[in-house]
């Protein structure tokens, strides 16, 4: 479900526990980068139960775009964080077939790096992320 460009258009998620910690941050962050529908944030919903969330990190640029995922607690290790990714990457190609899809995660093997691997990404090693530090940057390798 798409995150709305003002946060009172967003009465779904106002109220979920899961959903209102980060949606001001996801409001004010499409806001200062620009919303560009569908590069933009979201909230996965699974059986009308909250269960995540998932974005792109702004529009294309340079033919690339980065995508970020999460799985709320009591949904971890249930293979909707794989799922996600994977919407995340259909969305992308529907969009933009020549875009270049990428992810960023912490410089170790976690649940990301084997969600990454498992929707055909690549590590292409580590890089400094101006607000994370080292990470390592992946691509969809298609």
């Amino acid at each position: 479900m798409p995150i709305q460009r003002r946060l009172e258009d967003n009465e779904a998620f106002l109220t979920h526990p899961a959903c209102s910690d980060s949606l001001d941050l996801s409001v004010k962050y499409f806001a200062n980068i620009g919303y560009y529908p569908p590069w933009i944030g979201y909230y996965v919903r699974v059986n009308d139960q909250f269960v995540g969330s998932a974005a792109f990190k702004g529009k294309p640029k340079n033919g690339k775009v980065e995508i970020a995922y999460g799985t709320f607690v009591p949904f971890q290790r249930q293979g909707i964080g794989t799922r996600i990714c994977r919407q995340l990457v259909q969305l992308a190609l529907e969009t933009d077939p020549h875009v270049r899809i990428t992810a960023r995660t912490l410089p170790e093997e976690n649940y990301s790096t084997k969600i990454l691997r498992k929707n055909d990404f690549k590590c292409l090693g580590a890089v400094m992320d101006e607000d994370d530090g080292e990470v390592w940057e992946w691509e969809y390798d298609r």
